[in-house]
């Protein structure tokens, strides 16, 4: 299972799911309204590391974290 961090002003609990890779992951969140608005706009890390491309493998005990796009001054 991986760990999934919705950060900033997602407003959802981390949740742990069974996904191999990004992409299943990513289908398995778009079944979340809540959460399928924010997909396309965040940016994804695995355990801290920016990812740019849905072509990752997970393994057990990987922390995924979805972060939205935020301003700031």
């Amino acid at each position: 299972m991986v760990k999934v961090e919705f950060l900033g002003p997602i407003n959802k609990d981390s949740v742990k799911i069974e996904a191999n890779s990004l992409e299943q992951l990513s289908q398995i969140l778009k079944k979340d309204a809540q959460i399928s608005s924010w997909l396309e706009n965040c940016a994804v890390a695995v355990n801290d590391t920016i990812i740019c491309s849905k072509d990752v493998a997970l393994k057990d005990g990987d922390r995924v974290s979805l972060l939205p796009p935020v301003c700031g001054g």
